[in-house]
């Protein structure tokens, strides 16, 4: 897991960007690829997973309960023990800093005999978890979690499953993926039909999944507009052979980096462009971003794209509440284009942000700020004021930012030090290793 000493990195002033790379696997996939090939009949096969500490969380975790997680060379293979067939784990399931392998896994639980109590490192413990409790209580689970000044359910939590568990019909009160997901999990070891009412789309990793591992599923759409998912329980999943794109929330960072970088001209490679996570790509096309997406196909039923970047003069434009869902991991990283881009930028719909890794809000805005970026910080979004494609922060003294422990903040502000007028200081880059090993290696590969 990442260290408890801080790693304070300096970024500075960079030239062109140039030249093709690959970013790691797909985090959402990579997730859900390991947790229902656990759940086959057999064995499966994952290439290109991505091998952050939130990932390596859920590995340990459903080794823990009873299943064969082995790596050789780039293929991992998983050997499941079927729905239904988890074990009692013998210790404390440590999530590090993830919030999807807590909160899928608490849906995984929840609907199988057996109990798992959950901790995380400070950064999660801090994380509200009530909005997954909620629908699996409904579902006969019993969940005990801490309670703290901010939250009534936080980790260190306990889930004591119930099987069999009770099917429900859900509708989500806020566009959650993790919440979605949870739910489903739980569904597939629950007698009848689990039915999920979903009002606004959120990425769908975890339905194209299911029907390719061969569980009972059905999505359609109703006169409202909502999406209606209904899953069969007791499901037998089929093991697979699994193929994870790079992860699109790593390929931002790349993308940005070369539209604010004069002279910059990218290829980023083999990247998912699945249309529930393609929103920051056409933000940034609507800002006058030089994006081209090459070479697209289908591999593993996700859409895969290959991302040519040119270095662009951006717009600043007033952002839809309504797209939020489809780039909410990205909205720190757009931050940083809108820093660079002439006019204002208005985000709003965007109170998620405040209960992910950080309160990612007031973090941004914090550091934008210490880089002289006019701003005003609303309650569910920033508006911002950019500076013309001009370099941020003026003076000698190179601003510290604080990341607060989390991988978006750091890699965000990384990217801005390279157009920044003498660099700036993250006060801790160890975080960026739960999602994006290797981050600062194809940085200096890109501008090298």
């Amino acid at each position: 897991m990442t260290s408890n000493t801080p790693q304070p990195v300096t970024f500075k002033p960079s030239g062109p960007l140039t030249g093709k790379i690959s970013v790691p696997g797909d985090k959402s996939i990579s997730h859900r690829a390991l947790i229902l090939s656990a759940l086959a009949v057999g064995k499966s096969r994952i290439t290109g997973l991505l091998e952050g500490e939130d990932v390596l969380a859920t590995a340990a975790a459903m080794r823990a309960m009873g299943a064969r997680i082995e790596k050789k060379d780039e293929v991992w293979t998983v050997h499941g023990v079927g729905v239904g067939g988890l074990i009692q784990p013998a210790v404390a399931l440590d999530m590090g800093n993830s919030g999807t392998s807590t909160r899928l896994l608490m849906g995984l639980v929840a609907s199988h005999g057996i109990s798992a109590t959950f901790v995380g490192d400070a950064s999660l413990s801090k994380r509200p978890m009530g909005r997954v409790i909620d629908p699996l209580s409904e579902m006969g689970a019993d969940i005990q979690a801490r309670a703290t000044s901010d939250y009534k359910s936080c980790l260190p939590l306990t889930v004591r499953g119930i099987c069999p568990a009770i099917p429900i019909e859900y509708r989500l009160p806020v566009a959650s993926a993790q919440v979605k997901s949870a739910i489903l999990l739980a569904g597939l070891n629950t007698p009848g039909i689990t039915r999920i009412i979903e009002p606004v789309l959120t990425r769908d990793h975890s339905e194209t999944m299911l029907k390719g591992f061969g569980a009972d599923i059905n999505v359609e759409t109703d006169a409202e507009g909502c999406r209606i998912i209904s899953l069969t329980g007791e499901a037998e999943l089929k093991p697979q052979k699994i193929k994870v794109p790079g992860d699109p929330s790593s390929a931002a960072f790349m993308v940005v980096a070369a539209l604010i970088i004069p002279g910059s001209d990218i290829i980023v490679e083999n990247v998912g462009i699945n249309p529930t996570r393609a929103g920051l790509f056409e933000v940034l096309q609507d800002m006058g971003g030089d994006i081209r997406f090459r070479k697209k196909r289908t591999v593993g039923g996700e859409p895969v794209a290959d991302i040519h970047v040119r270095h662009s003069s951006l717009s600043g434009i007033d952002i839809a509440a309504d797209i939020a869902p489809s780039m909410i991991d990205e909205f720190p990283i757009l931050f940083i284009a809108a820093a660079m881009a002439e006019g204002t930028t208005t985000t709003r719909g965007l109170h998620e942000l405040r209960v992910k890794e950080s309160d990612r809000l007031s973090q941004m805005a914090k550091g934008l700020e210490a880089l002289g970026v006019e701003l005003t910080e609303k309650d569910d979004g920033l508006i911002i004021h950019g500076s013309g494609g001009k370099p941020l922060a003026g003076g000698r003294t190179r601003p510290v930012i604080e990341t607060a422990l989390d991988h978006r903040i750091a890699m965000s502000f990384a990217v801005a030090g390279l157009m920044t007028k003498s660099g700036l200081t993250i006060d801790d880059i160890a975080p960026v290793q739960t999602s994006f090993p290797g981050f600062q290696n194809l940085m200096a590969e890109l501008s090298s």
